[in-house]
Formats: structure tokens, C-alpha cells, sequence
């Protein structure tokens, strides 16, 4: 481990710390004791009385820093003696574009209306609207924050194999190559 990716390791576990002191909250209201509502972020130990923590928002969350603690891993890791050096190369900038992408999926959250929820199998959806400044009576839809998350790793990692940059073979593996040809 370098002297980068151990500052990368370091901002991640603070990060992870302070998702678990402020956790998102989903709180009961008085008018419906059966759907919670995002109420927003609070300190662990100062939460409101009829709330609960948003498990699958928090465990998105903590695989978002996990991911963009992998990507940064990546990208600031050694790189070979006498190997070319660009600014950034294709791969790093699909895992740069994949972590944009997290953070602001994460931003800007899919939402719903409380009272358009149901019990379907099929979410309602009403758009995309900034976390910390979100309409009143509004909750984020997991589901499609999960597909979010999923197309967007999909994505990203098809990019980083896709820009994977090939070498040449080395005049030995030609000459194998070409041994075992005539062989044959």
C-alpha cells in the first residue's frame, strides 16, 4: 500500500463513521402509523421518537464509499518503471466517470409521493430530487435505487475491461506461438 491509497483508506473510514453517526432516518407519522417517511439525516444518539433508521438506504451508502474506496484504490495505485504515462487513461477515467456517477445518483435519489404509495410490486416514481433539500412527504424508492446502483457498476465495469490497455506479444510468446503451429 502506497503513501495515496493509505489516504484514500483513511477519508473512506471516516466517511463510513460518520454514515454510522447520522444515519438516515425514516420517521412514522401521526396520520399513518404504517408507512415511514424520510425524515433525513440525524446524529444516532438524537433521533426522533417514532423513527427508524433506513437500513437500505445506509447499506447503500456504505457500499457507495466502498466502491469509490476501491476505485480510488485503482487509480492511485504504483505504476510500473518504463511503462507510458498519459495524464489519464481510458480505464481510470471509466472508473473516475463510475464514481461520479455513485456520488450523484446518491445526490439525487428517485422519489416518491407518500400517498401515492402502494403495495404493488411496481414502485410510483415522481423524479429525481436534490437529498438535502427534498419535498415534503416524500420517500426514495429503493428498487430503483438499487437498479441504479446496479446498471452503474455493470457499466462501469464493461468500460474499465473494455479500455483495458493490451501489450504486444514479446518475441518469445511469438516464437511458442509459432513452435507449437508447426507442430501441429
Amino acid at each position: 500500500m502506497n503513501r495515496n491509497q493509505s489516504i484514500a483508506l483513511a477519508v473512506a473510514v471516516a466517511n463510513l463513521l460518520l454514515i454510522m453517526l447520522f444515519p438516515p432516518i425514516d420517521q412514522y407519522s401521526v396520520a399513518s402509523s404504517a408507512l415511514p417517511v424520510f425524515a433525513g439525516f440525524y446524529f444516532i444518539a438524537d433521533k426522533p421518537l417514532i423513527s427508524v433508521i433506513n437500513a437500505d438506504l445506509l447499506a447503500i451508502e456504505i457500499m457507495v464509499v466502498l466502491i469509490n474506496l476501491g476505485i480510488a484504490w485503482l487509480l492511485l495505485r504504483d505504476k510500473t518503471v518504463g511503462a507510458k504515462t498519459r495524464n489519464i487513461s481510458l480505464q481510470n477515467a471509466a472508473l473516475l466517470f463510475t464514481g461520479l456517477n455513485l456520488v450523484l445518483m446518491l445526490l439525487f435519489p428517485p422519489m416518491e409521493s407518500v400517498f401515492a404509495m402502494t403495495k404493488a410490486a411496481i414502485p410510483t416514481f415522481e423524479g429525481f430530487y436534490f437529498i438535502f433539500a427534498k419535498k415534503p412527504a416524500h420517500v426514495i424508492v429503493d428498487t430503483l435505487l438499487y437498479m441504479e446502483i446496479m446498471f452503474i457498476m455493470v457499466n462501469g465495469a464493461l468500460l474499465w475491461l473494455i479500455f483495458k490497455q493490451r501489450k504486444p506479444p514479446s518475441d518469445q510468446e511469438i516464437m511458442a506461438a509459432m513452435q507449437r503451429l508447426s507442430r501441429n
